[in-house]
């Protein structure tokens, strides 16, 4: 089969090969891939933020296509049917475990830059009729951290969701916010991104490169209240006035890491808000399930900035690092 191998580190690059077709075991189906998408992950993974990766190894956390073959002992799904995957796939449900994070698609195990994945069905999710292969393939780590986010922060009718920035997770969370009927805040540099914005919903749009005082411009849209979910994308660049922006009892859903990892920030304010500071590890499959029975319920659709063909992998990995992006970046594995 077609596949992309990384070598990983700040010049890091993809090398197209010819790979022997993985074997489903017990347990397990091979997937045919048609359709992969893009996350800050992997350009971390690629860069090497996550350690060295084995040669031969085949990134890309997300993906979607149909069952090929089905391992022995495996009930309740058929070959043909069209499948999104979840990312940790041994997570099927309930809390995070240390056994849970050992195998994480394109992180510690083979991603989806290839023709073939094989995955056990505790990380498989169907795909909606509604859904293409280029939608599903954007759900597995934007949608289930959006979903995942509007859960911990009780969104409902009335509230008020503040994001930063215009990404897959953050335009998940705008489309979910809406449909369950809160108002939603946005940041972006861009004013064509932040009228796309307003098209796809988004109540108050905010320049932060116009307004560096985002925060204050949050607040005073809310009329001093602040917002009930704060969804963190970006890092220590804009933890302190994440902080400012949250409501009294409010919580700030922490997952991005864009420009950092070490965040300091003042204690009071989260005491005297009685603020829920929550950490994000994307979800388990059935977090997808759920995003993705939402989705397709409330008639999102994902949004697609650009798909390259699957020869261009590496430019889409150059493309996302140039943060120009609106939505998700996809790969079309079909076209190998």
């Amino acid at each position: 089969m077609q596949a992309f191998n990384l070598m990983a580190g700040e010049d890091y690059r993809l090398q197209r090969i010819d790979m022997q077709q993985p074997v489903p075991r017990c347990g397990e189906v091979l997937v045919r891939l048609h359709a992969a998408s893009l996350n800050y992950l992997d350009l971390a993974v690629a860069r090497g933020r996550f350690g060295d990766v084995a040669p031969g190894f085949i990134p890309g956390t997300d993906g979607a296509g149909e069952i090929a073959a089905l391992g022995e002992r495996v009930e309740g799904w058929e070959v043909g049917e069209r499948v999104v995957v979840g990312t940790f796939v041994d997570w099927s449900a309930g809390r995070y475990t240390t056994e849970a994070g050992k195998r994480i698609r394109g992180v510690s195990m083979p991603g989806s830059l290839a023709g073939y994945a094989v995955v056990p069905t505790t990380a498989l999710v169907r795909i909606p009729l509604s859904m293409s292969y280029r939608e599903a393939a954007c759900l597995p780590i934007a949608a289930t951290t959006a979903w995942n986010a509007l859960v911990a922060g009780s969104i409902r009718p009335g509230t008020t969701v503040a994001l930063l920035g215009t990404g897959g997770v953050s335009l998940f969370a705008l489309q979910l916010a809406k449909a369950a009927g809160a108002r939603v805040l946005i940041t972006s540099s861009s004013p064509e991104k932040l009228e796309r914005a307003r098209a796809l919903g988004a109540d108050e749009l905010i320049n932060y490169r116009t307004t560096p005082a985002w925060d204050e411009a949050m607040l005073a849209a809310t009329g001093g209240r602040g917002a009930d979910l704060v969804v963190e994308t970006i890092g220590p660049d804009t933890f302190r006035r994440s902080i400012n922006v949250a409501a009294i009892g409010g919580t700030i859903f922490t997952l991005g890491f864009i420009s950092g990892m070490d965040v300091s920030f003042p204690v009071l304010p989260v005491m005297l808000k009685t603020l829920r500071i929550v950490g994000s590890q994307t979800g388990s499959t059935a977090n997808l399930a759920d995003a993705t029975r939402a989705i397709a319920q409330s008639r999102i659709k994902p949004v697609v900035d650009r798909v390259f063909e699957f020869d261009d992998a590496q430019s889409a990995y150059r493309y996302l690092e140039q943060a120009g992006h609106f939505g998700k970046v996809v790969i079309d594995v079909a076209s190998r």
